[in-house]
């Protein structure tokens, strides 16, 4: 365990995901990284928690009637702000111990969507507010994701990076402290899980749900073909539509990289519209430097080829890319150079 004094204040950075929640404790470093998935019982017409985190997302898709399972953020902005601040808080006090984080409580630096609009990061600074931060930072996704992968941030030379999380992605080229142009794009793992359960219903008339087609892209998924896989088969569990009994299958890899086909373009032609926006002088540095991607969706094997062939730019996947966002929102709270990126809530 981490050895805080009993009345030190203990500052995060905080990469509040749809998928994923990532906390960065200040002079530790990366301390928590679990689903953002809370888990509700109602008994006697009383709600309660009952899991957040890894245990919740156990239970997706088993839960009995008074029991379920949601996620408080969608396309990475808060959708039930009352669930989100109790996960928030419960990460907070799992990290630093509810007892240790000093009278103020935590400044807090969080990572939030670069479209998000004034009422969406009112939500967030409210829920992160009342989970006890004494103090709410806000940062831009791409730029905490930048200075993640080391991206020269501080200094006037363009910077392109393109982060792929569970709801949204965002294209990011920066320079100097700032975001020469941003767009977020609402497609990311969440909608390749969808395509790949609409692709097996559709070819074979079978109902699988998020945790199994999660399961099934992280195993086999692929944004194109490799050399030698056209034979490649994938055993998949679920319901008989028509039957109405569990059935078990093989299916060809090929129909997972057909139905992935259309997010992957969806993310590929919101790159192509932010290099159309570039400025020329920064599109001359990223034509030297390339694309860096970070995200967990930057892991589907052949993304970063495929990027690379509609752009004709080099691209590279960003070191430990599921946390990438997180420890560059970290950095902020470490290194005086960077705080300027971070926006007062």
């Amino acid at each position: 365990m981490f050895d805080f004094s009993p009345f030190r204040v203990v500052d995060l950075a905080i990469d509040l995901g749809t998928a994923n929640t990532v906390v960065y404790v200040k002079g530790e470093g990366v301390v928590l990284a679990e689903p953002s998935v809370v888990a509700l019982e109602t008994i006697n017409g009383i709600t309660r928690v009952r899991a957040i985190g890894d245990d919740a997302k156990l239970m997706l898709g088993k839960t009995p009637d008074n029991v379920r399972t949601i996620r408080p953020l969608r396309a990475g902005v808060v959708a039930d702000i009352e669930v989100a601040e109790q996960m928030l808080r419960h990460f907070v006090e799992k990290t630093t111990g509810s007892r240790r984080r000093g009278r103020g409580g935590p400044e807090m630096v969080i990572c939030v969507p670069s479209g998000s609009t004034t009422v969406e990061r009112r939500a967030i600074r409210d829920a992160a507010s009342r989970a006890g931060a004494r103090r709410v930072w806000l940062i831009d996704e791409p730029m905490a994701a930048g200075i993640g992968a080391d991206l020269p941030v501080n200094e006037p030379t363009g910077s392109m990076v393109v982060d792929i999380g569970g709801g949204t992605t965002e294209v990011g080229v920066i320079s100097i402290q700032g975001l020469s142009m941003a767009m977020s794009v609402r497609i990311g793992g969440d909608q390749m899980d969808d395509a790949i359960a609409a692709a097996v219903r559709r070819r074979h008339n079978m109902l699988i749900g998020e945790a199994t087609a999660e399961k099934i892209k992280k195993e086999a998924g692929a944004a194109q073909l490799a050399a030698g896989a056209e034979k490649t088969m994938v055993t998949i569990k679920g319901r008989d539509v028509a039957r109405g009994v569990p059935r078990e299958i093989e299916v060809a890899q090929s129909l997972l990289v057909e139905a992935l086909t259309e997010p992957v373009d969806q993310i590929v032609l919101a790159v192509r519209r932010a290099l159309e926006n570039t400025p020329p002088e920064i599109a001359a540095d990223i034509i030297e430097a390339g694309i860096v991607m970070t995200g967990g969706g930057s892991l589907l094997p052949g993304i970063d080829a495929v990027l690379s062939e509609q752009t004709g730019l080099p691209v590279r996947i960003a070191d430990d890319p599921m946390n990438c966002t997180a420890v560059g929102a970290g950095r902020t709270l470490e290194e005086l150079a960077y705080r300027g990126v971070l926006h007062p809530a």
